[in-house]
């Protein structure tokens, strides 16, 4: 993770890009730590979310979930529910560039983003039906809030990718620009903001999401419990071994 500050705006780039920003551990817990420090600091007005190469953020390392899954390794189960505690109280602007790929977090993510902008070659796919589990992040309540029951259906339940100008259609996204021109255009927007003052900023905020919060803690506590029934089923466990296996999970017979 790649934090850099200048003129009241606060850049977070996950920086993997030989796994394409799969999101391990300990890279949860510094995204949601530059987050928590971004609330506190009174040089901070905005904060704004990328990647780096061809990738936003492939969401969470397969291998660590079957970690989780298996009871093996040392994967933390509860860095994720951490930063989504950070992420549904972030009281600042959060603007998300989605300059690649983004799976998993790397969609559900932009429930929680103020204005999220894509780049024209950039895809998101929602992939929690083919690996056996739930959704997360708060996305079953906040994708049917942005982009209607029908859209947020389709987005959650497939596991299909959706590309930049399917998720303009839908408002999942407020700007798709060119790739070379993504970051700049986020960025103009984002000093927009932060000329203003912060305590407008965050008062105006909380106003905005204050009727959503009972609904976004909600959604994430149902998303939990889910979550935790599917882990370690069958289901899940012959995905995650078609995941090993470089092949499609087949499940034919099962759930």
């Amino acid at each position: 993770m790649v934090v850099a500050d200048a003129d009241r705006i606060r850049t977070i780039t996950i920086d993997r890009p030989e796994a394409k920003g799969a999101m391990r551990g300990e890279m949860w817990s510094a995204l949601g730590n530059a987050l928590a420090d971004a609330q506190d600091n009174r040089e901070v007005a905005v904060v704004v979310l990328t990647g780096t190469g061809d990738a936003f953020c492939a969401g969470v390392d397969l291998t660590e979930m079957a970690e989780i899954a298996m009871g093996t390794g040392a994967a933390d189960a509860h860095a994720f529910p951490r930063l989504a505690d950070t992420m549904s109280t972030f009281s600042k602007p959060l603007l998300v560039a989605v300059n690649g790929i983004g799976v998993g977090f790397g969609a559900t993510v932009l429930g929680f983003a103020d204005l999220a902008f894509m780049s024209s070659t950039a895809r998101i796919k929602c992939p929690f039906t083919r690996l056996g589990v739930a959704p997360e992040l708060a996305s079953s309540f906040t994708f049917p809030a942005l982009i209607g029951r029908q859209n947020a259906s389709w987005a959650l339940l497939s596991s299909e990718w959706l590309d930049a100008e399917e998720c303009q259609r839908m408002g999942l996204v407020f700007r798709v620009c060119d790739p070379d021109e993504l970051l700049a255009v986020t960025m103009e927007h984002a000093r927009v903001l932060a000329t203003k003052p912060i305590s407008s900023l965050v008062e105006s905020k909380r106003t905005i999401l204050a009727g959503m919060a009972p609904q976004i803690a909600a959604a994430r506590q149902r998303e939990d419990e889910a979550f935790q029934r599917l882990l370690g089923t069958p289901e899940n466990l012959e995905a995650m071994t078609a995941f090993a296996e470089k092949r499609e999970p087949d499940f034919t017979g099962l759930g």
